[in-house]
């Protein structure tokens, strides 16, 4: 017996209206995804990020979307009423942001922010929620839970601050958390160690993991498949064990332009990009 996908998105479409005229910035984005890690991969620019805001209907007002479907574990999303989407926002699908200095509420204390999203989707009260966001301080690895859940988000380090992130969307237990760019804004050391967290998680809690980013050997080495992205499209999928032998010319520059190890006293090449990609 076939298991229905955890995520089917099929020919995602979002346009911006602007002055200028209309913005494609996702064009028949089609994909499905179950409890695994996938990797959307791209440019600056290329509509990773719009596509995962979409999934949630994220965008703000000047932005068209369209879709055949996006269907979530059985449920209709592109058609959900605002009272079902708002349900589904955080309990069941959790977006972790960027940068958490611009996520993170500057005038409470990060525990309490936890302790919050816990209450939002739950009826606990005030002091289960403590002992549930101390569970999660300590669950993203940072020493002195009860001593952390004090701190304003300014006297947090950027590390700390995207574990808090993590855990604040983790608290409430969700099928599916959509990762925008998580370690961007880290050193290697703390990168890896938050990487090392959200797989932790992800196998224990038997979760699916969205990991949007621009670094195509993060993506390689941490997911299980990856969509490569250019210009609002997806130009190739292919398991992330086999990214070495990509076959579009648009994923294989991309691997071509990342520096080794070994170096070489050749330049890296400048990837040539053809319009025939965006048509």
């Amino acid at each position: 017996m076939t298991t229905a996908p955890l995520l089917d998105v099929s020919n995602l479409s979002v346009t911006f209206h602007t002055p200028r005229g209309p913005v494609e910035a996702v064009r028949g984005v089609s994909f499905a995804m179950g409890r695994e890690k996938l990797g959307i991969v791209g440019e600056s620019g290329s509509g990773k990020s719009c596509t995962g805001r979409s999934i949630l209907r994220l965008l703000p007002g000047n932005a068209a979307l369209s879709a055949e479907r996006i269907v979530f574990d059985g449920i209709d999303l592109l058609h959900a009423p605002p009272a079902a989407l708002r349900e589904i926002r955080g309990r069941r699908i959790s977006m972790v942001m960027q940068d958490p200095k611009f996520s993170l509420n500057p005038v409470m204390t990060v525990g309490e922010q936890i302790a919050e999203a816990y209450r939002a989707h739950s009826r606990a009260g005030s002091r289960e929620a403590r002992e549930k966001a101390l569970v999660m301080l300590e669950a993203v690895r940072i020493r002195e839970p009860a001593h952390a859940y004090d701190l304003y988000p300014h006297e947090v380090s950027g590390g700390m601050g995207q574990r808090v992130m993590i855990a604040m969307m983790l608290a409430p237990d969700p099928d599916l958390l959509i990762a925008d760019e998580p370690t961007s804004a880290l050193d290697v050391t703390v990168q890896m160690q938050v990487l090392a967290i959200l797989d932790d998680l992800v196998s224990e809690r038997g979760m699916g993991l969205i990991f949007i980013s621009h670094d195509l050997a993060l993506v390689g080495a941490f997911c299980d498949r990856v969509l490569v992205m250019y210009g609002g499209r997806v130009l190739e999928a292919l398991a992330a064990r086999d990214l070495a032998l990509a076959r579009h010319p648009y994923t294989r520059g991309l691997i071509a332009c990342l520096p080794t190890l070994e170096g070489g006293a050749a330049d890296l090449p400048v990837l040539t990009r053809d319009p025939a990609w965006l048509r």
